[in-house]
């Protein structure tokens, strides 16, 4: 039997599938790889199942020229944290998981729009700690949400999804930017500018991370919100520069933020802690028992079709 490491705790309906077709060594670690496990993951095992942050980039395949492992099976749709390329060139083939992720990414954006517009986090705080009392007319008044224009950066699957539930649930007119043409955005919905699409009172960012969108949302982009616009985040945190989000929210040039995802995550800046018009999670996009098994599912399969020398599901690197 093939050796596959899995780098962190799957679904025990994953495991259970997994060990059915492999030897496989389980890390049953939270923190990710670090370079010299990714460095033996390479050297010591036939396929790897990878999970966000192990970052197997260009230096970890030049430390091992003759690679062992021949496939890195990818949990998750996002893979910007191994090099495709550089992975492609040393004989590995990369594969994701597309698709299973697409609905439940969708729906914390939803919660992120209503959860920051509303001041939900916030109330929540204030009752928790013995601080409300009672309701008033002017308490803690929010944005409203239904029928107010949504800005879209990013048109996949997972953009459309989000621009579905805020047309359809909430009347939101739909612009988006989108880096190619989109022939059918899958409802009524404008394709327009960068500029245009972030002057949005809600905007939300579901590009897929990597070197391309590295920073895509700056300083300059920021700019163009109004002051009245929420910024959500459920692609990849390196997809914007937090130091300048930071800067807009402590000067209070946009009106709040939501986000699950941090350029440095797991560290979250003590700047956007400490404000009350900012909704944080912990990078729970996908965090559903049937989501993470359809993902670890998808992964076995990609592994499976490998061993058997048959074409790859879902091959990003081929």
């Amino acid at each position: 039997m093939q050796r596959l490491l899995i780098t962190r705790r799957l679904p025990d309906r994953v495991l259970e599938a997994a060990r059915a077709r492999f030897d496989v060594t389980l890390r049953d670690r939270t923190e990710v790889l670090s370079p010299d496990e990714l460095r033996a993951a390479l050297r010591d095992h036939d396929a790897v199942l990878p999970t966000l942050g192990d970052r197997f980039q260009a230096d970890v395949f030049a430390d091992v020229p003759q690679p062992r492992a021949k496939l890195l099976a990818n949990f998750g749709v996002g893979y910007n944290h191994i090099d495709a390329e550089a992975a492609k060139a040393a004989g590995i083939a990369v594969t994701n998981t597309p698709g299973a992720v697409t609905d439940a990414t969708a729906d914390i954006a939803l919660g992120l729009i209503l959860m920051t517009a509303r001041r939900l986090g916030e109330g929540e705080r204030l009752l928790r700690a013995g601080k409300w009392q009672g309701w008033g007319p002017v308490q803690m008044l929010g944005t409203h949400v239904t029928g107010k224009r949504l800005g879209v950066i990013g048109m996949g699957r997972i953009g459309k999804a989000i621009a579905r539930r805020c047309h359809y649930g909430f009347g939101m007119e739909v612009v988006f930017y989108n880096r190619s043409p989109v022939a059918d955005p899958g409802l009524p919905a404008r394709q327009v500018g960068m500029e245009e699409a972030m002057a949005a009172d809600f905007v939300v960012i579901a590009v897929p991370g990597g070197k391309e969108t590295h920073h895509l949302i700056d300083a300059a982009a920021l700019a163009m919100m109004r002051p009245q616009g929420i910024f959500v985040n459920i692609s990849r945190g390196d997809v914007v520069d937090e130091a300048a989000l930071v800067e807009v929210l402590r000067t209070g040039r946009i009106a709040g933020a939501g986000l699950d995802v941090y350029e440095f995550e797991p560290k979250v800046p003590q700047a956007l802690i400490g404000m009350e018009n900012v909704t944080l999670l912990p990078h729970l996009g996908t965090a559903c028992l049937e989501v993470r098994e359809a993902m670890g599912m998808m992964a076995v399969a990609n592994l499976i079709a490998w061993a058997e020398g048959k074409a790859l599901p879902n091959h990003v690197n081929p």
